[in-house]
């Protein structure tokens, strides 16, 4: 059967193929290959910049061109010869060395230093690598820009909904008010600070050789500082040298990078199970999509579809971020190969999150708050008042005052009235009485309304 969006095995590939486009020229087998192209032409350069690596000499500014237009200009033709290498040396990092030397074959500056290329590496030096720019280039210039511009719009809701007063609800049941701008605001807040820990990890690379001493470094030429020369090399690359690792670096920050994705993606599962909560009680209205159906057989339904999409799509992002945070840092002796195809599984991570963000945000374009629904649940909620009556008897020293507002309300309510009458019958000062007398469960929020704007 021939491989399209719609025979697809994978979602990621097939119906939801064009939502995560952005991460394909990444995670993708392409994309991983360019990576490892890119580390490889790399190495060489820095080899022949090393004022005491003798044998490969400064490169003329044609050949260092020629070498740069290899990364820039690569493309799915240059890929696919790389595949087919690969075919012959079942070796996929070998098969790019092979595909560079015949990159180089014309050049004669080039190709007099061809055995140079992946010197003194083994694969995973340039796997390592390869998969923390990858990493890196994901973060930084796709799944950041994502969460900005969701954080965003949730800022811009806490503003526009900071006065709009709403029932609480603490273990389902009626609780003080708040706005629904505060709450979208705790919200922003908690991506604000997770976005800021997914940042704070460092993309961790090496180039140690085999198992992590340098051995065939030193063997070769003895008096170069290679530590130093790695260091800086994995620098240039925009990563943070690893100085201690055995043939692999240890994955121990892809494991933090997934944790710190699981935690931003389970504040925005919180935030979509939420918002779908809110709809189904009608504090908010979804705008109807010309076109779209809601239901095969119910004409009249718009179902809260993209939060419960990006609900899914998290859980599996999650799902797979727990196993690669789980499994990678752990492996036998010096190496095994159990993390080279888990390694392969980054991008379903990334594109399930980005998936969910996506659904989220278009989620929130269709939202309508109902300012009368929730005024309608606050006029019938006079009970919650109970708690600022006897916080103010306790503060005027009155007997029991919370078991007189238990007894008043506990599982009956009260409406308006009754409170007032008990209100006025209380022996506190005059100006707190009227405080009292004037409160309504609407305006009962506290700084709700300024924490909202504050955010």
């Amino acid at each position: 059967m021939h491989v399209s969006s719609l025979t697809a095995l994978s979602p990621l590939d097939g119906r939801y193929a064009g939502k995560i486009a952005p991460l394909r020229p990444i995670f993708s087998e392409f994309g991983l290959i360019h990576a490892r192209v890119i580390i490889e032409v790399r190495w060489l350069q820095m080899l022949a910049r090393h004022p005491d690596i003798h044998g490969v000499s400064g490169f003329s500014d044609s050949a260092e061109k020629a070498l740069d237009a290899i990364i820039e200009d690569f493309d799915e033709k240059d890929a696919t010869r790389v595949k087919s290498i690969e075919i012959n040396t079942n070796h996929d990092v070998k098969a790019v060395e092979y595909f560079l030397r015949e990159k180089i074959s014309g050049n004669a500056e080039l190709a007099a230093v061809s055995g140079f290329l992946h010197f003194a590496c083994t694969s995973e030096d340039i796997n390592n690598l390869a998969y923390a720019l990858m990493l890196k280039r994901a973060r930084d210039e796709i799944m950041i820009p994502c969460v900005d511009e969701l954080i965003d719009k949730i800022i811009e809701g806490a503003h526009a909904m900071a006065g709009a007063s709403m029932l609480s609800r603490t273990h389902g049941q009626h609780a003080s008010p708040t706005t629904m701008g505060k709450e979208w605001a705790n919200i922003a807040y908690r991506l604000k600070r997770q976005r800021e820990q997914i940042l704070a990890v460092p993309m961790m690379g090496k180039a140690n050789g085999a198992v992590g001493n340098y051995n065939a470094h030193f063997i070769s030429y003895p008096d170069v500082d290679w530590q130093t020369t790695t260091k800086h090399f994995v620098e240039s690359l925009g990563l943070t040298w690893n100085p201690y690792t055995t043939q692999i670096e240890p994955h121990d920050f892809i494991a933090e990078l997934g944790d710190a994705f699981s935690r931003i993606n389970n504040v925005f599962m919180d935030f979509c199970r939420d918002i779908w909560g809110y709809i189904s009680i009608g504090y908010f209205r979804q705008i109807a999509i010309p076109g779209e159906v809601g239901s095969s057989t119910m004409p009249h339904k718009i179902n809260p579809i993209d939060f419960e999409n990006a609900e899914g799509n998290l859980g599996l992002a999650n799902t797979t971020f727990t196993h690669l945070a789980a499994k990678l840092p752990i492996s036998r002796w010096q190496r095994d190969l159990s993390d080279s195809t888990v390694l392969r599984s980054l991008g379903t991570a990334f594109g399930h999150s980005l998936l969910a963000w996506k659904s989220t945000q278009r989620g929130m374009g269709k939202l309508e708050l109902n300012e009368k629904e929730l005024k309608k649940d606050l006029d019938n909620a006079w009970e919650v008042l109970s708690e600022a009556v006897q916080t103010v008897m306790r503060r005027y020293g009155l007997p029991n005052p919370y078991e007189q507002m238990k007894e008043l309300t506990r599982g009956k309510g009260i409406d308006e009235k009754s409170l007032r009458t008990f209100v006025q019958g209380l022996d506190i000062p005059a100006d707190a009485k009227q405080q009292l007398m004037a409160l309504t469960p609407a305006s009962y929020t506290g700084n709700a309304e300024e924490q909202a704007q504050n955010i």
